[in-house]
């Protein structure tokens, strides 16, 4: 059988469309179907692994695994990481090929177009459907020319497509008629429905909104969507996303996360957000770092960049008080680079070359290199000898005595991270720590917490079977599937 494809456009950035497909992809392999999903721009520094050795946009990560398979490089052929406000590294089927800023990587897009076909030609040959997701909002079309992330991938693939929108930001019926009001006539010919999601309350009363955009735009509905509570346990990709789970409440133990700009792989904080013993406090610009048990610096993807906005805000203060207060302190990967005395750039690859201190709480010195280590991993802690599994994706080369007490040590007997001398200030390069139960147990350990019991692996699995009984029951999911082609 050829395999089909569909399409789901938003009619902006954060209206659910990562989730939307997430469910689809579950509820179509319940159905017997072999199912790839597929995002051909993404802009994310939240990252995963996938097999090939290469990085994909955390939500296709998510996606693959609502599908039952492995994450690869051609789910995300294409994935912008930001390094600033005006400009992003340049991910392609997996690798680094360069830097652009926006107004420049237009130029990049009429030949990264061919990638991202390439790489969608590869899904086909080995699914029956593909679920396409794509970028920010199909109703931008000063980008329209050479877009390769939503209508203009749609039209050179002849992808069929429905149009998501989010009634929860209010305006949906202007997001959805506008939609169909400003694009071109050729690209609304490739909408064949659309989709009303988060809704809240009594759908009854919305029935005649669902009426005039299917009036005003000629496009049926295919479902409006309720509000799913649960989305909050499935990580999540955007930053506007990350939350935390409360300011301390009595008796819980406080692990303090500084949001630094270029926050990356935040998901890591995921687990802990679920534990009932926990608060994850996200310290935001402007607010002091508050008396807690664990203070936790995140990965960044610019790491010397990140340094400076960390002291910027006195935040350097903040952590040096709370280590004189016997405070632990854990660094992941690029906040482990910033735990020690110095970080050098001398190759330039988050900007001009540099050496900068750093916080000075490890005895430990790092060196960014050009090549980037993207690799799952396996091992144990040391000295408990508790098993973890995650991932490393970094670049750069740590070295100096207080690694020479490493806090984990991979499956192939290579060490790697640091302690300090008195065990309270630790950091590692290893992403996905907590998502393990045994690991986060003997952390919570540390803390004088109770592990809550929590199974968040197969939690995650409940989650998202619960959504795609969710649209089952809200998408008319065999219309939807008929559009496919």
């Amino acid at each position: 059988m050829t395999a089909r494809a569909i399409m789901i456009q938003g009619t902006g950035s954060d209206v659910g469309k990562s989730l939307v497909v997430a469910g689809l992809c579950r509820v179509f392999v319940r159905r017997g179907l072999r199912v790839r999903p597929f995002k051909p721009q993404n802009m994310s520094n939240n990252a995963a692994v996938t097999t090939e050795g290469g990085e994909i946009g955390r939500a296709q990560a998510l996606q693959a695994r609502a599908a039952g398979v492995a994450p690869s490089v051609h789910m995300n052929p294409v994935l912008l990481k930001p390094q600033s406000e005006t400009g992003s590294q340049i991910v392609v089927q997996g690798r680094m090929v360069g830097q652009a800023t926006a107004r420049d990587y237009q130029g990049w897009k009429p030949r990264l177009l061919a990638a991202v076909i390439e790489s969608f030609s590869r899904l086909k040959a080995e699914s029956d459907l593909v679920l396409v997701e794509g970028a920010g909002s199909a109703s931008e079309v000063n980008l329209r020319a050479g877009d390769i992330a939503n209508m203009g991938f749609a039209r050179a693939s002849g992808t069929p497509v429905v149009l998501l929108g989010d009634i929860d930001r209010g305006g949906v019926i202007a997001s959805l008629v506008g939609t169909r009001a400003v694009i071109d006539p050729d690209d609304a010919a490739m909408i064949r429905g659309f989709l009303v999601n988060r809704f809240r309350g009594d759908p009854s009363l919305f029935s005649d909104g669902m009426a005039l955009i299917a009036q005003h735009t000629g496009w049926p509905s295919l479902g409006l969507i309720p509000h799913f509570p649960d989305a909050a346990r499935l990580p999540a990709e955007d930053v506007l996303g990350l939350v935390g789970s409360g300011a301390g409440a009595a008796g819980r133990k406080v692990v303090a996360v500084p949001v630094l700009p270029r926050i990356a792989n935040f998901d890591d904080l995921d687990p802990l957000r679920a534990e009932p013993d926990v608060s994850v406090v996200l310290v935001r610009p402007g607010e002091p770092i508050p008396v807690c048990d664990l203070v936790l610096l995140p990965g960044s993807k610019t790491t010397l960049a990140d340094l400076d906005f960390f002291r910027g805000q006195g935040w350097d203060i903040d952590l040096a008080a709370h280590v004189r207060r016997g405070g632990r302190v854990l660094g992941l990967c690029g906040g482990y680079q910033m735990l020690g005395r110095t970080l050098a750039d001398p190759h330039g690859i988050e900007g001009a070359p540099r050496t900068v201190p750093g916080l000075g709480l490890l005895d430990v010195e790092t060196v960014m290199t050009p090549v980037k280590r993207l690799e799952a991993v396996t091992g144990t802690t040391q000295p408990d000898g508790v098993p973890f599994s995650g991932y490393e994706m970094h670049v750069g080369d740590t070295t100096g005595p207080d690694a020479g007490r490493p806090l984990v040590r991979f499956a192939d007997s290579r060490p790697d991270g640091a302690v300090s001398a008195d065990g309270r200030i630790t950091g590692t390069y290893v992403h996905g720590l907590f998502a393990d139960d045994a690991q986060r147990a003997a952390w919570l350990t540390r803390l004088g917490a109770a592990a809550g019991g929590i199974a968040y692996e197969a939690g995650i699995e409940t989650v998202l079977d619960a959504l795609a009984d969710h649209l089952e029951t809200h998408v008319d999911c065999d219309r939807l599937l008929s559009f496919a082609s």
